[in-house]
């Protein structure tokens, strides 16, 4: 990937190339920005004008350099990535053993999150992480000698997936690096990366992507409207990848709506009622009963669904921009039950329920512990 092909960003690419122009490479690096901003594609942009610094730019022999970067095949390029082992295989996973999927996932769809990597290897409900078995392959990467440019790259994508071992070694390379080394940490969620990591790092953050940048790569990449890219842009939030989701996930999206509408119908029906409570063990069986990613965006889903009902709530109509499908559910007449008494306990049970969703939790407990929350919540007097 070039620079020009990463979305916005421009300061942070012109640090970057006047660091290459003037010789002053760190040797450890870590760019983190919410998904959707492009941590990942700049990452790669970086990789790519480092790695084919040494041809001139535009000539055939940087053009084939490029292209290597890009498809993930240039032996000086090394990735280490989310992974979990495939059914019927015993010993731990590590990257190396996905690298064909890992090749058409960068060169595919850049942009692509977590989720979306772990659907594309199709590990069922397993979650990725980088174990203990990796701290090998980046020490052998790293120790390697660089076949053409003079200078070996490693991008580690998802730091905060690395188990204590796996950074414990990671440590040992960043303190004492090998020549001509450059190992780029790409994290989206920079609270979890371990403090002494982020210490031994030169730190590089990606904000969201402006309304106006955003709007202007759905009409060039995704052939929208101006109208429509504006209006996607504003719920995108600033990340790419969700206006993609938003772009493309429209039957996940309704199904999320009518799971959303039925768990809150039934939380405020609850209160006092214990024959409803059966009605919101059931949901939180339906629920849990999908994949734990898919757990995850539902509950990302919900938090926007609070979000907008309390704006609304709060007279600030024109930051509302979701329209919902289901005609018996209004949200205005929703909007009065979220409130300042209430919203950030709703926040916080929610981040509760992802927290030990990704930690392995068992989602019908969760689910089923988050509903009885709601249904006190949502009595809360304002």
């Amino acid at each position: 990937m070039y620079f020009d092909q990463v979305i916005g960003q421009d300061q942070i690419k012109k640090q970057l190339l006047d660091g290459i122009e003037q010789k002053r490479i760190p040797h450890a690096q870590l760019l983190y920005g919410a998904t959707g901003s492009g941590p990942l594609p700049m990452a790669i942009a970086y990789a790519q004008a480092i790695l084919c610094s040494t041809h001139e730019v535009g000539s055939a022999a940087y053009k084939n350099c490029a292209k290597r970067v890009i498809e993930g095949n240039h032996p000086d390029l090394h990735f280490i990535f989310p992974v979990n082992r495939r059914k019927g295989i015993n010993r731990p996973a590590i990257s190396k053993d996905y690298m064909s999927e890992w090749r058409s996932f960068i060169t595919d769809t850049p942009y692509g999150s977590l989720y979306d990597w772990l659907q594309h290897i199709e590990i069922g409900n397993r979650q990725g992480n980088i174990g203990v078995a990796e701290a090998k392959e980046i020490s052998r990467a790293l120790s390697l000698k660089a076949f053409e440019s003079g200078y070996k790259v490693l991008i580690l994508w998802m730091p905060e997936l690395m188990n204590s071992a796996c950074a414990n070694a990671l440590l040992k390379l960043i303190e004492e690096p090998p020549s001509k080394s450059v190992l780029l940490l790409v994290s989206e969620d920079f609270n979890q990366v371990l403090g002494t990591i982020q210490s031994r790092c030169q730190l590089l953050h990606l904000p969201p992507l402006t309304e106006e940048v955003l709007s202007k790569a759905l009409q060039e990449r995704n052939g929208l409207e101006p109208n429509d890219s504006i209006l996607l842009s504003k719920q995108a939030q600033g990340s790419y990848t969700k206006a993609l989701s938003l772009l493309d996930n429209e039957r996940m999206a309704t199904t999320f709506e009518a799971w959303f509408i039925q768990w809150v119908r039934t939380a405020f029906q609850a209160r006092g009622n214990k024959s409803v409570l059966l009605d919101l063990l059931e949901w939180s069986d339906t629920v849990a009963k999908s994949g734990r990613e898919v757990q995850k965006q539902f509950l990302q889903f919900c938090s926007e669904i609070f979000r907008q009902a309390f704006l609304l709530n709060y007279k600030t109509p024109e930051l509302v921009y979701y329209e919902v499908q289901d005609k018996s559910f209004k949200l205005k007449n929703f909007a009065p039950f979220i409130h300042n008494h209430n919203i950030f306990e709703i926040f916080e049970s929610l981040e509760t329920a992802n927290y030990h969703i990704e930690r392995n939790g068992n989602p019908k407990s969760i689910f089923t512990d988050l509903s009885i929350q709601l249904t006190r919540l949502l009595h809360k007097k304002k």
